[in-house]
């Protein structure tokens, strides 16, 4: 990797077993379930200038980061229960980048994302705690590409996702 794809890409991008098996699904249920008390730590006493670094040039800042975190988790929340209760189900894409320009993730104080990520992720974690062998086998579809996603892939992407960004926050708080 390039110097902008290791500032991109911290802890590297996203990559998955050939078999996903039980085991690694509860270490991603693990990291799903340890992110809120991560945030809170890295999170504690941080200045408004401080929610105002960035982990790179153009890039979002802490604020941004963490109430785009609170959006992704919430959407990808949303997949799952739609894939547990219908047929292959097409999801519904959002605009990121977008939503990280509205006053709720450039304004708003980051505990109310914070907060909202402990009880998500409660209710995440207790539904995928809970899941049979043959649902995390269930699937969803990307409007975008087409793709047919594994809930037990996502997961691992979920999982990933919170400690890639939790590494842009430590990053842009130690720079």
């Amino acid at each position: 990797m390039d110097d902008i794809d290791t500032l991109k890409y911290p802890i590297g991008k996203y990559s998955w077993p050939e078999n996903i098996d039980q085991g690694i699904i509860k270490e991603w249920i693990h990291d799903i379930s340890q992110l809120p008390s991560d945030l809170r730590t890295v999170t504690v006493g941080l200045s408004d200038d401080d929610l105002s670094r960035t982990y790179r040039p153009g890039s979002w800042n802490v604020r941004q980061i963490i109430h785009h975190i609170a959006d992704s988790h919430m959407n990808s929340f949303v997949r799952y229960k739609w894939a547990l209760t219908e047929d292959n189900p097409e999801i519904k894409a959002y605009f990121e980048a977008k939503w990280a320009e509205l006053p709720d993730s450039t304004e708003a104080p980051i505990d109310l994302s914070i907060d909202f990520i402990e009880s998500l992720h409660k209710k995440w974690a207790f539904l995928l705690n809970n899941m049979t062998t043959e649902q995390w086998d269930l699937t969803f579809r990307h409007p975008e590409t087409g793709r047919e996603i594994s809930l037990k892939w996502n997961l691992g992407l979920y999982a990933w996702h919170g400690n890639h960004h939790l590494a842009h926050i430590r990053q842009a708080l130690h720079s």
